[in-house]
């Protein structure tokens, strides 16, 4: 007998595996406060709280306590000097201080580094202020002029809203000092050191009404 040979296919079974799909949900991001956190002070420069240990409380910082005088640098100057080795080069700062008030300073300073002698200039400065009083529209009592070595500075009242007709150096003097209305010429050199000492003797000559009157035994 024959046999007949019957070919059964067998397809290979294939597994797949279907993983969940997972939703996540995207929160919106809460907004940074500056809410203190914990014993952590909202501002970082306030240190005035207690401390952990028993040493009491911290000093504040001396950023924030409020300055006695504005300053302005008036002028910058590289100077050299010749020694027997070479050149020796430094920097000269020339600055000016003022309350507002009527109490202004200036001073010179010398140093190997601008920042120096920055700080130099305004040491000497506070050591040395001088003492204005201005009349209403706060301005000068009177005309005067001034003068160092080959500089003569002009100063004038003026009325109230004419502000300060005046430039540089002068400028400097009158603004941190805290008058408001003047007039000012200057003549001869222009060198700022000698504008400044010029200026200053001008406002040192300034007398109140009561000096006048004394000074002609009128009172």
């Amino acid at each position: 007998m024959e046999k007949t040979g019957i070919k059964t296919e067998v397809k290979p079974t294939i597994k797949t595996d279907v993983k969940p799909t997972i939703k996540t949900e995207v929160k919106p991001m809460t907004p940074v406060t500056n809410a203190p956190q914990g014993n952590r002070p909202a501002n970082p420069n306030d240190r005035g709280g207690p401390r952990r240990d028993n040493r009491g409380p911290r000093r504040p910082r001396r950023d924030n306590e409020p300055k006695e005088f504005e300053e302005r640098t008036v002028a910058i100057k590289r100077v050299t000097k010749v020694v027997k080795g070479g050149k020796h080069m430094r920097f000269t700062a020339l600055v000016v201080i003022g309350n507002g008030k009527g109490k202004y300073g200036f001073a010179h300073g010398k140093a190997g580094e601008v920042p120096d002698a920055i700080k130099k200039a305004l040491e000497a400065a506070r050591k040395n202020t001088s003492m204005i009083q201005f009349v209403r529209a706060a301005t000068i009592n009177h005309e005067v002029q001034g003068q160092w070595g080959a500089t003569n500075v002009f100063l004038k009242p003026a009325p109230d809203g004419t502000g300060i007709i005046a430039g540089g150096p002068v400028r400097a003097i009158l603004e941190l000092a805290g008058c408001k209305n003047v007039y000012s010429k200057v003549y001869g050199s222009r060198a700022a050191i000698n504008i400044v000492r010029a200026t200053h003797d001008a406002l040192s000559q300034l007398k109140s009404k009561k000096e006048y009157l004394a000074l002609r035994g009128k009172l």
